[in-house]
């Protein structure tokens, strides 16, 4: 079905205005990090990673690599992973059931996709879990990097806190680098474009 067919369907005018209106319950959608709202799409979603796959089902690496984009065109899929040498497919997806306003899809209707694929399931090897999709997708992938507290693996407390301090004044550099660049770049542009920052005051 073509995917513009979905404004025709019946509901959907409704659906939108009651999305749009002010009795829609935006915590569903937003939630406070400091002092910004910030739109969080998902809280608690669904990981299921399903092992022993066939590796004769996924072909080769070419055909799993079509089988992953097939997979993340699906509206309630977040993220996916089809790894040939391991026989191994991990999906990040919407349930339902959900606290959100997304699209959903069950377990049931995952494994139907994979077995439309060709890839038949053992549900005795696969592992579902809850996903909290605000500190292990959202606060990994934009929160900014920081430096640890603890000594990793084979390092004494005392060298880690010569190599902290060490750490900490690279980062104070090139934070200070990268602040001198872009204002290098601010005073060339300004000097290149007077007439457009002219007009804009």
């Amino acid at each position: 079905m073509d995917r513009r067919d979905i404004h025709n369907k019946p509901g959907h005018a409704e659906k939108l205005a009651k999305e749009s209106s002010d009795e829609a319950d935006l915590s569903k959608e937003y939630m406070k990090i400091g002092d910004a709202l910030v739109r969080m799409p998902y809280r608690k979603i669904k990981m299921v990673t399903f092992t022993n796959i066939n590796k004769e089902e996924l072909k080769d690496v070419s055909h799993a690599a079509r089988l992953q984009y097939r997979l993340l065109l699906l509206d309630a899929v977040i993220k996916a992973w089809v790894n040939y040498a391991k026989g191994q497919i991990s999906i990040i997806y919407n349930p339902v059931g959900a606290d959100n306003i997304r699209e959903k899809i069950s377990l049931d209707d995952l494994i139907s996709f994979l077995e439309h694929e060709g890839i038949h399931i053992d549900r005795n090897s696969m592992k579902e879990r809850d996903f909290d999709y605000i500190e292990e997708f959202y606060s990994y992938a934009f929160n900014p990097k920081v430096i640890r507290e603890h000594p990793p693996y084979g390092m004494s407390e005392e060298e880690w806190k010569v190599r902290k301090v060490k750490l900490e004044e690279e980062a104070k550099e090139a934070k200070e680098k990268k602040l001198e660049k872009f204002r290098e770049w601010q005073k060339k542009y300004k000097e290149e474009h007077k007439d457009i920052l002219a007009d804009m005051q």
